[in-house]
């Protein structure tokens, strides 16, 4: 289904579609999916292959489960794909904390859709569960284009060490958000998300969400 786009989305994105439902691989503890409590295995739903995708829309296509994670199906991202390149006058983001596999289907990614990945820090911390690591993130993402970032749910960094993972991604634009899901997640102090937001305004548009508020009110 189609989802028109509410609560704490990106305002540019105008729907979601979920055609990968169930338990994501990564298992972030901060997830908001985790409301809903334990989640089936991973599976394609062959119903959501059936939607009408429409066309003019900025579809945001994997929001509540990582397709690009280790263990989905090459035919399902294939499936997935071919599935918006026929709906060719949509805009889609994929966003993924396992972009190494963004190089494997570029062929089937039109270049106006945007590949982004979710960086919180450039620390390791256990709430990130089994996602790739910061430093990885960044690498698979320094060999793409059109890309962009996100910094949510935002975590203590060390200030140099993070904008240089930021940078390395060559993003047109950072998202920041803070953690709306009441963990409890060890978040930096004001001055150090101001000073971030300042450096990474030299090179590349900042967006902030509403829910950093919270932190540098």
């Amino acid at each position: 289904m189609l989802r028109p786009t509410k609560g704490n989305m990106y305002d540019f994105v105008s729907h979601t579609w979920n055609p990968i439902k169930g338990e994501c691989f990564h298992d972030c503890y901060y997830c908001y999916m985790k409301k809903w409590g334990r989640l089936r295995p991973v599976r394609l739903d062959e119903k959501e292959m059936k939607t009408d995708l429409g066309n003019g829309n900025f579809i945001f296509v994997g929001s509540s489960t990582d397709i690009w994670a280790s263990n989905i199906s090459i035919d399902w991202i294939n499936r997935i794909l071919e599935k918006t390149f026929d709906a060719n006058e949509n805009k889609y983001l994929f966003q993924s904390k396992n972009p190494s596999r963004f190089d494997d289907f570029l062929l089937k990614i039109r270049r106006h859709d945007i590949l982004a990945t979710t960086i919180e820090t450039n620390r390791y911390y256990p709430e990130m569960a089994f996602a790739p690591l910061p430093e990885k993130r960044a690498e698979a993402m320094a060999c793409l284009s059109n890309t962009m970032v996100t910094i949510e749910p935002i975590m203590d960094f060390d200030t140099a060490p993070f904008i240089d993972l930021i940078q390395r991604c060559k993003p047109f634009q950072v998202n920041i958000g803070a953690d709306t899901c009441g963990k409890h997640l060890p978040e930096p102090p004001k001055e150090k998300i101001i000073e971030l937001i300042y450096e990474l305004g030299k090179f590349t548009e900042i967006k902030l969400k509403k829910n950093l508020r919270r932190l540098v009110k």
